[in-house]
């Protein structure tokens, strides 16, 4: 029985809300583990062990292939498995790889020996981002019912972004006042604190049923999981590349084009979460996709910063509901017991682009320039935004149907 029917109607909101963040908290501690060594690390590898930038890049990268790869086994854990036990491994993983860190720190005469530390830790963050995310949104649905699903993935996007934003700025005022073997204790100590948390929270129990092989569900969710990716080119193009665009054209302050599109991000989140509720995720995407067109091809077009700050605006507001929106109708595709599977394989298509946008987006600012970045990121927002319109006229609609009806006899 899902958590609505019990709870008094006025009150049920506030309860449905705290529920949901009582999961999505242990995402915040994971991502606020992620974003505390993200702005010292590289520094560390280049200027300390004396490595190339390259590979201090790729230690930093490693994370996300660990991610990359363990997504799919995530969603299989939480399905058979349960969330909770998802989580509470990911927290243990997440704690040990804050020590393998900080102990990269007290051997950097022995640069390899650091290095190999250090990816060690990278590596097992990558499986605890894994874990703990796909754990906490299976855990938030599975407590007060998939009805909600939208609001439980938008709360959790909100504890990812939140949770980097306070981390790497922590990150760097620890690592100049303390010196880096900080950032490893501090990561070991937020598993540490968090891990009791997660064990005193109620179980969901894993639900029974067929288990989709990973194929059949992957292909389910893989037009939804498109749409997320190329929608997700224009979040990867301005967080790589703002600050060489702002360089290109002599303008100061990029960072605050960056503050701005996180305030809008979250902002629209917090303000319009219940819009996929009221009209569903296909309307609600191809809207959001629209306006984060609208902001790309305003910081391709922008010949002043007040311009390319409004791209950046508009570009946070688009994206900000593009992931909860396919992803309530991706996770709609299949049953209960393949939904942790179904989060894990869409959000495989988020990690990809992510991780090609770099390459593909400076190899097109080499043959144009920087601006030519944006111009391309708003073509895929624009092909998201077809392809969300052409699954609601395929899905959508029918689903409007089946809701009226239900509505009237009701």
């Amino acid at each position: 029985m899902s958590l609505p029917s019990l709870v008094p109607h006025r009150g049920r909101r506030f309860a449905v809300t705290a529920r949901i963040l009582s999961a999505v908290v242990f995402s915040f501690v994971c991502y606020l583990c992620i974003g505390i060594p993200l702005a010292v690390l590289p520094g560390f590898a280049h200027l300390d062990l004396g490595y190339s930038t390259i590979v201090a890049g790729l230690a930093v990268s490693a994370q996300y292939l660990a991610t990359l790869l363990s997504r799919p086994h995530a969603g299989r854990m939480a399905d058979a498995m349960g969330p909770k036990r998802t989580v509470v491994a990911g927290l243990i993983v997440l704690a040990i790889s804050g020590l393998f860190l900080a102990l990269a720190a007290l051997v950097p005469k022995i640069p390899v020996l650091s290095l190999a530390l250090i990816l060690l830790s990278r590596l097992g963050l990558g499986f605890a981002e894994s874990w703990v995310s796909t754990g906490s949104i299976t855990w938030g649905i599975g407590g007060i019912g998939g009805e909600h699903t939208a609001r439980v993935i938008s709360w959790n996007g909100i504890a990812t972004y939140g949770g980097i934003a306070l981390g790497a700025p922590l990150g760097v005022m620890l690592g100049r006042d303390h010196g880096f073997i900080s950032l490893g204790i501090l990561t070991f100590a937020l598993g540490v604190v968090a891990l009791p948390l997660a064990l005193a929270k109620a179980r969901v129990a894993p639900s029974h049923g067929e288990r989709l092989p990973f194929k059949s569900v992957l292909s389910r969710v893989m037009p939804y999981g498109v749409g997320l990716a190329l929608g997700s080119i224009g979040f990867g193009s301005l967080s790589t590349f703002v600050a060489l665009y702002y360089a290109s054209r002599g303008w100061a302050d990029a960072a605050l084009s960056l503050s701005v599109f996180g305030g809008c991000f979250i902002g629209i989140r917090l303000i319009f979460g219940n819009a996929i509720d009221r009209f569903g995720g296909y309307r609600v995407a191809i809207a959001s996709l629209f306006v984060e067109c609208l902001g790309l091809v305003l910081l391709w077009q922008g010949t002043t910063p007040h311009a390319a700050l409004a791209g950046a605006a508009l570009t946070g507001a688009g994206f900000a509901l593009v992931f909860p929106a396919l992803g309530v109708e991706a996770v709609g595709r299949v049953s209960t017991h393949n939904r942790g599977a179904a989060l894990g394989a869409y959000s495989v298509f988020l990690d990809v682009a992510l991780g090609l946008t770099g390459p593909v987006g400076g190899w097109v600012a080499g043959l144009y320039d920087y601006p030519a970045i944006f111009l391309l990121a708003g073509f895929a927002a624009l092909a998201a935004m077809l392809l969300a319109t052409s699954l609601y006229l395929r899905f959508g609609r029918d689903r409007n149907v089946r809701d009226n009806r239900a509505d009237a006899r009701a």
